[in-house]
C-alpha cells in the first residue's frame, strides 16, 4: 500500500515537474518569438543635459513602453539605451538602440564692443573676461590681435574661445587703454528708493515686501522694520574666506536672525559661497545647517555665488556650476528646509542651467522683463527704511 502511494505521488509529482518544464519552455517560445515592431526616428543625437526620454528617439512601437524614463545625458558619447514594453499581444519584450551624447552649444563670451582698462594694469585680459562653456571646464580661450597695456590708446582685437567638441565664439572688440584720471563724485547727487514707495506700488494680496540684510546694514531696529510694515528677511548667515578658506559667520547674523524672531518677522538666509565643486559646496550648505538650526527659518535657504570676475580660474563649466548649486540646495532640502538660488537676471539668462529649484531674482529696475521663473525679485539696492541707517536690498516675495 504504501509503495502504491509513493509510485502515485512520485507520478503526481513528475507530471507537475512536466508541466511547469512545459510552461516554462512556452512561455520562453512566447517571448522568443514575440513580435516586435519599432521603428527609430532618423535624428539619434541627444544634446548634452536636454531632458529626452526613451520614446522621444522612437517614431513607431507595436506596444507601450513600461518605464519611459529621461535618459541620462550629462556625459558626451555613445550610448546604449534599454528598455521593456509590452506589445500587442500583451507580451513583455526587451528592445535597445544607441544614440550618441553631443555637445553643439558654443562657448560664451562675456564681452560687449569694447573693453577698457587703465594704463599699467597687471592683468591678462583673457582671465579677467569670463569665458565659459556648458560641458567644458576649461576651453581654450585666447586673443588675436596686438595691444600694449602700458601704452594709451585704442587697440582692435578678437576674442576667440573653442570648446572641446569644436564649438566655436567669437568676438570683435575694441580694448581701450586709457590713463587713469582722478575721479570726483562729491557733486553727484545719490538717490535713493523709500521702502513706503516700494509698498505703496507692489504690495498686493499675493505679495509681500522684505529686505536682504548683512552686517553692512549696521545695527538693525527691527521694531521700527515690523512697524515700516517690512514682511520678511533674508540675512546673510556667512561665507568663506575665499575658495576653500575658513568659514566666516556674518557678525550681525545672531543679532539679525534673533531681531526677526523675536518680532514675528519671517526669516530666509543666504550664503555667500566661494565654491569650485561639488563637495566644497555640500560643505557649505552643512556648515549653514549648524548656525541655523536653533532659530526659526520660515523662509528659503539662498545659495549665492557671484565670482564672476575670477570665473576662468575656477575651471568650471556651467553645468559644473549648475551641479554645485544643486548639491548645496539638495542638501538644505533634506535637512527639512527650502532652497533657493540667487543670481541676477543676466547670468540666470546665459550662464545657469536650468535648476529644479526656486530662484531668487536680483534685477535692479522697476519692472522686470526676466522670462523664468520666481518667487522672489530683489529689485534694488539703494533702499531706505525708518531703521536701518545705510542702504539696504529691497525685496519682493510672491506668494
Amino acid at each position: 500500500m504504501k509503495k502504491k502511494i509513493v509510485i502515485i505521488c512520485i507520478s503526481i509529482l513528475s507530471l507537475i515537474i512536466i508541466g511547469i518544464t512545459s510552461f516554462g519552455i512556452y512561455n520562453y517560445l512566447r517571448v522568443k518569438y514575440a513580435k516586435i515592431e519599432v521603428t527609430l526616428k532618423d535624428d539619434l543625437k541627444l544634446e548634452f543635459n536636454d531632458k529626452k526620454k526613451v520614446s522621444d528617439f522612437i517614431e513607431s512601437i507595436n506596444g507601450k513602453i513600461i518605464n519611459d524614463k529621461v535618459i541620462d545625458s550629462t556625459k558626451l558619447g555613445t550610448k546604449n539605451i534599454k528598455f521593456n514594453f509590452i506589445n500587442d499581444d500583451n507580451i513583455k519584450v526587451s528592445y535597445e538602440y544607441e544614440i550618441e551624447v553631443v555637445d553643439t552649444v558654443k562657448p560664451i563670451i562675456w564681452l560687449n564692443n569694447t573693453y577698457s582698462v587703465e594704463k599699467d594694469s597687471d592683468i591678462d585680459l583673457t582671465k579677467k573676461i569670463l569665458c565659459g562653456d556648458n560641458y567644458d571646464s576649461k576651453p581654450n580661450c585666447y586673443i588675436e590681435g596686438e595691444y600694449d597695456l602700458n601704452t594709451v590708446g585704442n587697440y582692435p582685437l578678437v576674442f576667440k574661445a573653442v570648446d572641446n567638441s569644436g564649438n566655436s565664439s567669437e568676438v570683435n572688440f575694441t580694448l581701450n587703454v586709457f590713463e587713469p584720471t582722478e575721479n570726483n563724485d562729491s557733486n553727484k547727487t545719490k538717490t535713493y528708493t523709500n521702502f513706503n514707495d516700494i509698498v505703496q506700488t507692489y504690495k498686493t494680496d499675493k505679495t509681500k515686501i522684505g529686505l536682504d540684510l548683512s552686517k553692512w546694514q549696521g545695527d538693525v531696529d527691527f521694531e521700527k522694520l515690523k512697524n515700516a510694515g517690512v514682511d520678511f528677511v533674508m540675512i546673510r548667515v556667512g561665507y568663506t574666506n575665499g575658495t576653500n578658506g575658513k568659514y566666516v559667520l556674518d557678525n550681525k547674523f545672531k543679532q539679525n536672525i534673533e531681531g526677526a524672531n523675536k518680532y514675528g518677522i519671517d526669516a530666509g538666509v543666504y550664503f555667500y559661497s566661494y565654491s569650485n565643486s561639488i563637495e566644497s559646496a555640500k560643505k557649505d550648505a552643512k556648515w549653514v545647517i549648524k548656525q541655523i538650526k536653533k532659530y526659526d527659518i520660515d523662509l528659503p535657504i539662498a545659495f549665492d555665488w557671484e565670482e564672476w570676475g575670477s570665473f576662468n580660474e575656477y575651471n568650471l563649466s556651467f553645468f559644473g556650476l549648475t551641479s554645485m548649486a544643486e548639491e548645496f540646495l539638495n542638501t538644505v532640502e533634506k535637512a527639512g528646509y527650502d532652497g533657493m538660488l540667487y543670481s541676477s537676471k543676466s547670468y540666470l539668462e546665459r550662464i545657469w542651467l536650468p535648476l529644479e529649484h526656486d530662484v531668487w531674482l536680483a534685477h535692479y529696475t522697476t519692472n522686470t522683463n526676466y522670462e523664468g521663473k520666481y518667487i522672489m525679485w530683489q529689485l534694488c539696492s539703494n533702499g531706505q527704511i525708518d531703521g536701518i541707517n545705510s542702504e539696504v536690498d529691497i525685496d519682493i516675495m510672491y506668494n
